[in-house]
C-alpha cells in the first residue's frame, strides 16, 4: 500500500479514538440519533455560511459548522431533559429540521450539492493535513480528560459540548456515514462485553480498549478494501464498521 495512505489511516485512527468513547455514552444515554442531528446542523451552518458570506468551506464556514453543531447539541440536551420519554422522536425531528436547512443552503450555492455529498460520504483518501491534525488534537484532549477525570463524559454539559466539537471536526474529514458507524458499531461491541450501565459510570480503559482496537481494525480494513477494489473509501469504511456492529449483536445473542 502506498505511503500516502498514512494520512487517511491517521484520520481514521484519530476518528475512532475520539468517537468510540462518545458512542458508548450515546448508547448509555439512549440518544442514538444525536449524531445525525448534530452532523446535519454542522452541515447546515457550513452551507449557509458559504451562501451568505460567498466563501469556501474553510474559515468562516468551519466556525459556522461548529456553531450549528453546538446549537443542535444544546437543543438535544434540553429535549432529553425536558421530555425524556420522547427524546428519540424529538431528536429525529431536529435531524429533519437541520437536514432541510442544509438542503436549502445547498440549493443556493453553486457547489452546494458537491459539499453535501462530501459531508455524507467523504473520501478520507483526500483528507487534508490541517483537518486531520485538528481531529488528532481533539482525540488526544478527550483521552487526557477521560484518564484524568473518568466521569467527565458522564456529566451532562461536558458530554454534549464534547460531542458537538468532535463531530463538527470529524464529519468534514470522514463523512456522516463513517462517523455514525464509528460511533455506534464499536460501542455496541463494547456494551456486549459488559453488563448494562448508566451514563454516569466512569470511563475504564480496560473496558474501552477492545472496542477501540476493533473499531480501528475495521476502519483500516475498510480503507484497505477501498484501495484494493478501487472503490470510494467512505462507503467501504462505513460498511466494515457496520459489519462490526452486526457481529457484536450476534455475539451478544449467542452469549
Amino acid at each position: 500500500m502506498e505511503a500516502w495512505f498514512a494520512l487517511p489511516a491517521l484520520a481514521l485512527v484519530a476518528g475512532a479514538l475520539a468517537l468510540i468513547p462518545l458512542g458508548h455514552q450515546v448508547l448509555a444515554r439512549g440518544v442514538v440519533f444525536i449524531d445525525l442531528a448534530v452532523a446535519q446542523a454542522a452541515a447546515a451552518g457550513s452551507l449557509w455560511s458559504m451562501v451568505l458570506l460567498h466563501r469556501g468551506h474553510e474559515g468562516p464556514a468551519d466556525a459556522a459548522g461548529l456553531a450549528g453543531a453546538l446549537t443542535c447539541a444544546a437543543a438535544v440536551a434540553w429535549v432529553s431533559h425536558r421530555w425524556p420519554a420522547r427524546r428519540e422522536a424529538l431528536i429525529g425531528l431536529l435531524y429533519v429540521l437541520f437536514a432541510c436547512l442544509a438542503l436549502l443552503g445547498a440549493r443556493l450555492d453553486t457547489h452546494g450539492r458537491d459539499r453535501m455529498l462530501e459531508l455524507l460520504a467523504a473520501d478520507v483518501l483526500w483528507a487534508q493535513a490541517p483537518q486531520v491534525g485538528a481531529l488528532v488534537v481533539a482525540a488526544l484532549c478527550l483521552w487526557i480528560l477521560l484518564l484524568w477525570r473518568p466521569r467527565f463524559l458522564g456529566l451532562h454539559l461536558p458530554f454534549y459540548a464534547a460531542f458537538a466539537i468532535v463531530v463538527s471536526l470529524a464529519v468534514p474529514v470522514l463523512g456522516l456515514f463513517v462517523v455514525f458507524a464509528l460511533l455506534i458499531a464499536p460501542a455496541l461491541w463494547w456494551r456486549s462485553m459488559e453488563a448494562a450501565s448508566d451514563a454516569t459510570e466512569g470511563f475504564r480503559i480496560s473496558r474501552a480498549w477492545p472496542a477501540v482496537a476493533l473499531g480501528i481494525l475495521a476502519s483500516l480494513l475498510g480503507l484497505a478494501g477501498s484501495w484494493w477494489w478501487d472503490a470510494p473509501s467512505g462507503p467501504c469504511v462505513a460498511l466494515a464498521c457496520a459489519g462490526l456492529g452486526l457481529a457484536a449483536m450476534v455475539r451478544r445473542h449467542r452469549t
